[in-house]
C-alpha cells in the first residue's frame, strides 16, 4: 500500500484526525500542543497520528494536503488546516460550527 493510500485510509476512517508531532499526552512541539488543547476544549473524539514515528507519513501528509506544516487537522475527510487556522477558527466559533455541520458530536 502506498503512503498516499495509507494516509487516505486514516483520513477517511476517522471523523476527526490530527496529524501531529508526538502524542496527545506528550506533544513534541508547541503547535501540536495548541492543536490538542483546542480539540480537548471542543470535547470531540479524535484520532492522532504521530508523524515522528513514520517519516513516510511525515512527508506524505504534506503532499496529500498540499500544506507544508504539521499539525494538520481533518474533519470527515476534509482538510481544515494547521494550528494557527484551528485557533483562528476556534476563536471565531467556526471550528465548533464545522464539527456540528459535519455531524461530529462532543464525546
Amino acid at each position: 500500500m502506498s503512503t498516499d493510500q495509507r494516509i487516505s485510509e486514516i483520513v477517511n476512517g476517522n471523523d476527526v484526525v490530527l496529524f501531529m508531532k508526538g502524542t496527545p499526552l506528550f506533544p513534541q512541539c508547541g503547535f501540536s500542543s495548541k492543536a490538542i488543547a483546542i480539540l480537548e476544549h471542543l470535547g470531540v473524539e479524535y484520532a492522532t497520528v504521530d508523524v515522528l514515528q513514520d517519516m513516510e507519513v511525515r512527508q506524505g501528509i504534506k503532499a496529500f494536503s498540499d500544506w507544508p506544516t504539521i499539525p494538520q487537522l481533518y474533519v470527515k475527510g476534509e482538510f481544515v488546516g494547521g494550528s494557527d487556522i484551528m485557533m483562528e477558527m476556534f476563536q471565531a466559533g467556526e471550528l465548533q460550527q464545522v464539527m456540528e455541520d459535519s455531524g461530529v458530536k462532543a464525546a
